[in-house]
């Protein structure tokens, strides 16, 4: 297990799709554990494995005492929402209000193959659409309204992590709602 650097927004690791896991190995148990470690680490509420540049479909969260894990995540999303604080550990010192579901459903696996399946609602919900997100190449920026998000960018360019080097790219999914 090791704490692994987090990529910053502009990498292009972070819009890209992630893959599916087909072998549930030592080296995704082991990529769960560096997870789990860097996630703690920072702290963070959820972390996933683009986000230190490992280009698989494989999150952890730790909300509320609850730490876990889910690789292949397929969501179900309710239809009422909640509209509350998110940021992430790839955005620095950024937190704005984001629409998410209130509930989900989220059918995946485990570090071993076993089918799992995790219900949550609030914090946790809002974890697991987030890090669900950035396994299909989108940031919580793309789920903010027009005015939010050119906010956010100031507040991006505007920060000490930030480089005028860094490539923008806004997501091509249509994501001001819940659901892609």
């Amino acid at each position: 297990m090791s704490v692994r650097p987090i990529r910053l927004f502009g990498d292009p690791v972070l819009r890209t799709p992630a893959l599916e896991v087909v072998d549930f190995d030592r080296e995704i148990r082991t990529l769960v554990a560096d997870l789990t470690e860097t996630m703690l680490d920072a702290p963070g509420a959820g972390l996933a494995a683009p986000q230190i540049g490992v280009g698989l479909r494989v999150f952890t969260w730790h909300v509320d005492g609850l730490l876990g894990h889910l690789i292949n995540p397929k969501l179900t999303l309710s239809s009422d929402t909640q509209d509350g604080e998110e940021g992430c550990l790839s955005l620095p010192g950024l937190s704005i209000d984001c629409v998410r579901a209130m509930s989900v459903v989220a059918n995946g696996f485990n570090m071993h193959g076993d089918p799992v399946t995790i219900e949550g609602s609030e914090l946790l919900a809002r974890a697991i659409q987030h890090e669900t997100d950035h396994l299909d190449g989108i940031l919580f920026l793309d789920r903010l309204d027009r005015e939010a998000r050119r906010e956010a960018m100031r507040t991006i360019r505007e920060s000490d992590w930030f480089s005028a080097d860094t490539q923008v790219r806004i997501s091509p999914h249509g994501t001001n709602g819940l659901g892609i």
